[in-house]
């Protein structure tokens, strides 16, 4: 059976597909909702939102992640963070899943990666699963109808949960593979239903092929002043850190919530949707994101609910504490129509930090900047990756490691030039905790980030007083309207002085220690800015 639109010259049965059952092209958003619930994948939430388990994969896979070692990227691959596969592996997977899907049923998504026509890239997603590709058109952008008619991949993605990997055939880790191939533009993922891996598979090749074309391609979120697309701000950070929550200010237009390219003419969304953390989500804190949960068609994951009333539990982690959910970018009220905005005019760096020493914001010279992007310091969330059950400090460089292709200096590089052309000023912000290290202290109230932030964007810190850090080095306000003076000195908050300063201290040598790997890449301004351990 064959339903839907497509390029009739694109037809799976033209592009090496042969013997699936039933095959379903670029389905609208209420019919794949009819397909996952009558094929039993989950239940109809409260306003029509779709309820999702993803079973035992409830985070990314980072370490079953592969990039093909091909001859036409052997040199450009950052191998030392890219797990490398043998291209005759790749193809034993390629033509295992082939014959996996045989007799089966297949969805069909073609979508666009970037809101930018100049840099976008055609993105054929095909699923097993009706829920995956609903969530993937709320992900990535929908082509007009009509545009289907004509519409040629550039990359094409199988996503296959119900295939089980096989270590010693297809060179992989485990069960569970994601396999990108740059010369066939192919990305095999097989073993695990986590929705996530969608997505930043798409990520991963827009990092991969932008920065060829002078693109700085960001894991970041972004938004604009209302009425002014030029006075943009992007906010880098991992999963947990706070871009979703942060970008989401309702006196600023969203501009997206996670992945951006900053180019010549401006910047520009990735994709078409948002996928916000949900785990402890409140009404009073969160507005917008909370409304998405009973709107239509919105994916929810892994979230706990009664099945009489579908009410969902926020708090309840049982099942992960990475629980999302995904809906389209027109589901939050001040969102961009177009997703393209001016040049950056602030960079702001999220970080969570675990140790609880970091100050709540600080002003970044470039020099530093490059330092703290390239550091990438955060903490892993509870969640976001299998495994991690609670917040763990880690060095994720370029603040999305997992997603970088390229050596981290070429993404460094075309962010400090950048940063330079349109002399955006930067800040470190961090979302972590204080009074102490997690365990001890509490985490950074929201309001008073979002006061920081408004300080920041509104250009109320440029004429506060500062404070130079002693342990790294860089400016905090001693004193900004709306948050506590306390606050701005963390070391204040911790009950024991001394031990503060020894975990800053410790903290300090860890910089120290992962930077050491970047320093014959980098100029003197980057190397005099740099965190010196004590």
């Amino acid at each position: 059976m064959i339903s839907g639109k497509v390029n009739p010259a694109k037809t799976l049965e033209k592009t090496g597909f042969s013997g699936v059952e039933s095959i379903h092209y670029n389905l609208n958003e209420a019919a794949l909702m009819q397909a996952a619930v009558t094929r039993g994948e989950g239940d109809i939430g409260l306003g029509g939102a779709f309820l999702v388990s993803t079973g035992k994969h409830t985070g990314r896979s980072p370490q079953d992640k592969f990039v093909v070692r091909e001859p036409s990227v052997e040199d450009s691959i950052w191998w030392e963070n890219n797990k490398p596969m043998a291209p005759d592996a790749f193809e034993r997977l390629h033509q295992d899943m082939l014959a996996h899907v045989q007799g089966g049923e297949l969805y069909v998504s073609d979508l666009f990666g970037g809101a930018d026509p100049l840099y976008r890239l055609n993105v054929r997603v095909i699923t097993e699963l009706a829920w995956h590709g609903l969530f993937i058109r709320h992900m990535l952008r929908r082509p007009e109808r009509d545009e289907l008619d004509t519409f040629d991949p550039e990359f094409t993605i199988l996503n296959c949960p119900s295939f089980k990997a096989d270590p010693e055939r297809h060179g992989c880790r485990s069960e569970v593979v994601i396999a990108i191939s740059f010369e066939q533009k192919l990305v095999l993922i097989g073993g695990t239903s986590y929705a996530g891996e969608n997505k930043k598979s798409v990520f991963s090749i827009l990092n991969y092929l932008l920065p060829a074309k002078g693109v700085m391609a960001m894991h970041c979120s972004a938004n604009h002043a209302k009425g002014n697309p030029d006075d943009t701000a992007i906010f880098f950070g991992l999963s947990g850190t706070g871009k979703t929550t942060l970008s989401a200010d309702p006196d600023r237009v969203l501009i997206g919530d996670d992945e951006h390219g900053w180019s010549d003419h401006g910047t520009f969304n990735f994709e078409g949707g948002c996928y916000a953390k949900t785990i402890n989500l409140r009404r009073e804190a969160e507005p917008e994101i909370y409304d998405t949960t009973t709107r239509f068609a919105t994916v929810i994951e892994n979230m706990v609910y009664d099945p009489d009333t579908r009410v969902i539990d926020f708090d309840d982690d049982s099942l992960t504490q990475n629980t999302r959910c995904a809906y389209p970018l027109d589901y939050i009220s001040n969102a961009s129509e177009s997703s393209v905005a001016g040049k950056p005019t602030n960079v702001i760096m999220l970080t969570c930090d675990a140790f609880g020493v970091l100050p709540p914001i600080a002003k970044l010279t470039p020099a530093q900047a490059m330092y703290h992007f390239l550091s990438g310091f955060t903490s892993k969330v509870a969640g976001t990756e299998k495994g991690v059950t609670e917040p763990q400090p880690t060095f994720s460089t370029c603040f999305g490691a997992p997603f970088m292709p390229r050596r981290p200096e070429v993404y460094g590089a075309l962010l400090r030039d950048r940063i330079a052309e349109q002399s955006a000023d930067c800040w470190l912000v961090n979302t972590g905790w204080t009074g102490g290290a997690y365990g001890t202290g509490s985490r950074m109230p929201i309001r008073a980030t979002r006061a920081l932030l408004t300080a920041a964007l509104d250009g109320s810190l440029k004429d506060a007083d500062y404070r130079r850090d002693p342990n790294f080095g860089f400016d905090v306000p001693v004193s900004v309207h709306g948050v506590a003076d306390l606050l701005l000195d963390p070391r204040r908050t911790w009950d024991d002085p001394d031990a503060y300063d020894r975990q800053a201290a410790k903290l300090a040598r860890m910089f120290a220690d992962n930077f050491a790997q970047y320093e014959a890449y980098v100029g003197d301004d980057v190397m005099a800015a740099a965190v010196t351990a004590a």
